[in-house]
This record gives C-alpha cells, sequence and structure tokens, in this order.
C-alpha cells in the first residue's frame, strides 16, 4: 500500500489529517485524533497514541493480527538501486579493510559509520540518516569480547562487542531482516549476536571473501549490480 492509498484509506474512514511528513526512515503521519502512524521504508507501519485510539487503529490496519496487516510500499523506495552498503564491524580492523576492498572490487560503495562526517549527529541519528541511504547492510561480527552466563564459566565463548549487536537490531529494524547479512567469523567459537531465526548469517574463517559468493548471491537478490567475475 502506498502513502496515498493509506492516507485514502484512513480518511474513507473518518480519520482526519493533520500532518503528512517525511521522516529520516520513512513517512509519519499525524491524526487529528493524538495518534501517529510511522511508516517505515522497511514495510512496517507502527501506530503510536493513547491506548484506546491505538486499539482501534491497529485493528483498522490489521496491525493486531499480522496475517491482516498491511504493508507500507514507499514510491519508489527500491525502484532506483543505490551501489551503497552500510557496513557495522568492530574491532577486528583487518576483516573491515578486507571486506571494504571487496565492495569496492565489486563496484559497490561501503558506507562505514567512523567515516562518515557526523555533522553535529549522535551516533544513533547519524546511523538512521546513513542507512536510508543504503539497500542492504552487513555486519561483521568477530570474536572480539569474550562472555559467559552468570555463574556458568564453563560457557565461556567469543562474541561480538555490544555496539556491533545494537547496530545490528537498529539495521534489522530500518532495512528489514533480508536486507542485512551478519559475517560471522570462526563460527565454530563464536557465539551468534542473536538467536532470533530468520537471520542471515554467512561464516568465514581467515579472510571476508571467503563469504563473498554468498554475500553477493544475497545481495544480487535485492538488485545490486555485481560481476561475478569479479567474486
Amino acid at each position: 500500500m502506498t502513502i496515498k492509498e493509506l492516507t485514502d484509506k484512513l480518511q474513507a474512514k473518518g480519520y482526519s489529517i493533520n500532518t503528512n511528513k517525511e521522516i529520516g526512515h520513512g513517512t509519519q503521519i499525524k491524526l487529528s485524533n493524538g495518534a501517529t502512524i510511522n511508516c517505515y521504508n522497511n514495510g512496517r507501519i507502527q501506530v503510536q497514541g493513547k491506548a484506546e485510539v491505538k486499539a482501534e487503529l491497529d485493528a483498522f490496519l490489521g496491525l493486531s493480527n499480522p496475517s491482516e496487516s498491511i504493508a507500507f510500499e514507499p514510491a519508489g523506495s527500491y525502484e532506483k538501486q543505490t551501489n551503497q552498503v552500510f557496513v557495522v564491524y568492530g574491532h577486528d580492523k583487518d576483516s573491515r579493510d578486507q571486506l571494504e576492498a571487496m565492495l569496492r572490487r565489486w563496484g559497490l560503495e561501503p558506507l562505514i559509520l567512523d567515516q562518515l562526517p557526523s555533522e553535529g549527529q549522535t551516533i544513533i541519528e547519524k546511523l538512521e540518516n546513513y542507512t536510508n541511504k543504503a539497500h542492504f547492510g552487513i555486519v561483521l561480527a568477530t570474536p572480539d569480547d569474550i562472555g559467559y552466563r552468570k555463574d556458568h564459566p564453563d560457557e565461556e565463548a567469543f562474541r561480538a562487542r555490544q555496539n556491533v549487536v545494537l547496530e545490528l537490531g537498529m539495521l534489522l529494524s530500518l532495512l528489514g531482516r533480508d536486507r542485512v547479512a551478519i559475517l560471522l567469523k570462526s563460527q565454530s567459537e563464536m557465539e551468534r549476536p542473536s538467536d532470533i531465526q530468520g537471520l542471515i548469517y554467512i561464516s568465514f574463517k581467515d579472510n571476508v571473501s571467503e563469504a563473498g559468493l554468498t554475500l553477493a548471491k544475497e545481495m544480487s537478490a535485492k538488485g545490486y549490480q555485481i560481476d561475478v567475475q569479479k567474486i
């Protein structure tokens, strides 16, 4: 459903729209009853407001029943495919450099957070701003930290840094889980950042290029033009 179809649907039901504006990662609609409807570029719709108003809108839009819910389709959101890719990494700069070199060889432009201008933005604002420019995210989950459950040191395992896990969650929210790939280094020794099912995990051992073919297939399925001769 496009934003126009959504607003038409709301008005036909008798909802009065106060404002309709673009936000960093989608479109926001404010209604006269005080409710706010956020339509994100990954297709997700979220209603905010008083409990009774939210419940009414959730039911009307099918959000209280996922099998009936509608999805927002931003006009031309993925029609003009970008060559930019958002990259998240921890302390393993060698793996980051390998990934950056591989993406550039494919003719893509990696967006690496600490290499981008802040322009007075917080880290979260900066991430939201730049993920809006890319249609795919790659998270390097490397064995930078060690952890285990409280009182279970026998379960000690390598894990990704906390900031990497946080940024992974934001990418999943902003782009959708089918547009985020997690490159897992030394899989047998690593604790996965999440046990959520349906995430794209691609393992490698020594060099990121080992994950190249599988990653290229995932990105090609989302519209990125990658020359197979360069993989």
